[in-house]
C-alpha cells in the first residue's frame, strides 16, 4: 500500500519553473525544410518545477510554491492553475512586459518526446527573490529544486537549505555543468542518464557505466545519487551502497512528464518516510503509472488513485 501510517502531511518548498505545454502528436518528425501534418495537438501547464510541484501536492502536500510568470494570457493561467490544485501561490510573482515561459513539445507513435524550452519570466527568478521568501521556505520539510531558473539562485536556494538544516533535492535539469562546491550541500541529486553523462563527464551505456558515473559524483561532495533510468527503474547511489529498484511495468502512452512525476513523488514519501528506497519505489510505480496517459500534469493522478493501483496489486 501507498499509504505510510502515522506520517505527516509534507510541507515542500519547490523554487523553479512553470511552462505552458504546447504538445503536437506527430507520426514522425520532419526533415530540415519538411513540413509534415500532425495528427494531433493540445495545451497543457508544465515547467520542471510547476509538474513537481503539482504530482507531490495531488498526492497529498502541502506545497509552496516559488515562480515567475509572464505578464500575458499564459501567465495567468499558470496562477490560476496552481491555485487549482491548493498550491501556495504567494510567491508566483509576474514579470511586467515578460512573457510566460513555453515548451513546444512534439510526442511520436512510440510516446518518446522531443522538447524545446524559452525560459521566458522564469529567467527573472532572482536571489533577492528567495531572501523575501526565505521565513515560508524555511518553515518547510524539503527545497526542491531545478536547473529551469538562473543557476545562482538555484546555488543561493540550496545554501537557505543547508543553513537550516532543510533537505534539498536537485534535478538537474536540463543538463548543465554545475559547480560542485556550490551544491555539495544538496542531500539527493537526481539525473537522468544524460544529465549524469553532463555531470561526471563519463560514459553512461551500462548499469555498470552509470554506476561508475554516479559515484563520480559522490567522490565529489555528493551525498546521495538517485539516477532515473524510465523503463528500467531508477538506481541509487551512496558512498556506502547501490541499490537499482525495479520498475513498474506499464504500455506507456506518453512519457511526457514522467521524469517530474517521479521526483514530486519522491519527495512526498521521503518526507514521510525518512526512507529513500522505499520512496524510489513509490515514485517507480507513480511515474509509470503517468505515461497511461498524454499531457504532463493532467497525467498525474491523486493519491486515492495511486492507493488502489496498490491494492488491486496485493489481492
Amino acid at each position: 500500500m501507498a499509504e505510510v501510517k502515522g506520517a505527516v502531511s509534507p510541507r515542500i518548498a519547490v523554487i523553479g519553473s512553470n511552462m505552458i505545454d504546447l504538445i503536437t502528436n506527430v507520426n514522425r518528425m520532419p526533415k530540415r525544410g519538411e513540413t509534415v501534418e500532425a495528427p494531433s495537438f493540445d495545451f497543457g501547464f508544465g515547467g520542471k518545477g510547476a509538474n513537481q510541484a503539482v504530482a507531490a501536492s495531488k498526492l497529498g502536500a502541502e506545497v509552496l510554491m516559488m515562480t515567475k510568470v509572464g505578464d500575458d494570457i499564459f501567465g495567468r493561467e499558470v496562477a490560476s492553475n496552481f491555485e487549482r490544485f491548493g498550491i501556495n501561490t504567494t510567491f508566483v510573482e509576474s514579470v511586467q512586459g515578460v512573457s510566460n515561459g513555453v515548451a513546444p513539445i512534439f510526442v511520436d507513435e512510440s510516446g518518446n518526446n522531443y522538447i524545446l524550452i524559452v525560459k521566458g519570466a522564469n529567467g527573472h527568478l532572482k536571489e533577492e527573490d528567495i531572501d523575501r521568501a526565505e521565513g515560508e521556505i524555511i518553515s518547510c520539510n524539503l527545497i526542491l529544486l531545478q536547473l529551469e531558473i538562473p543557476v545562482e539562485s538555484v546555488y543561493h536556494a540550496i545554501e537557505i537549505g543547508w543553513r537550516h538544516g532543510i533537505p534539498v533535492f536537485l534535478n538537474p535539469a536540463p543538463a548543465r555543468a554545475l559547480d560542485f562546491n556550490r551544491i555539495k550541500n544538496v542531500q539527493v541529486l537526481i539525473p537522468n542518464e544524460t544529465e549524469l553523462e553532463i555531470l561526471s563527464g563519463m560514459p553512461v551505456q551500462t548499469l555498470t557505466e552509470i554506476e561508475k558515473a554516479a559515484k563520480r559524483l559522490i567522490e565529489r561532495g555528493i551525498e546521495a545519487v538517485v539516477v532515473t533510468l524510465g523503463e528500467r527503474g531508477s538506481m541509487l547511489v551512496t558512498g556506502s551502497e547501490v541499490r537499482i529498484v525495479a520498475p513498474y511495468t506499464v504500455k506507456a502512452k506518453d512519457s511526457t512528464g514522467a521524469g517530474d512525476a517521479y521526483i514530486g513523488c519522491l519527495a512526498f514519501f521521503y518526507v514521510q518516510t525518512g526512507d529513500l528506497v522505499q520512496s524510489m519505489e513509490f515514485a517507480n510505480r507513480y511515474a509509470a503509472l503517468s505515461t497511461l496517459k498524454t499531457g504532463t500534469q493532467k497525467s498525474f493522478i491523486e493519491k486515492d488513485e495511486f492507493d488502489r493501483f496498490f491494492e488491486l496489486d496485493t489481492i
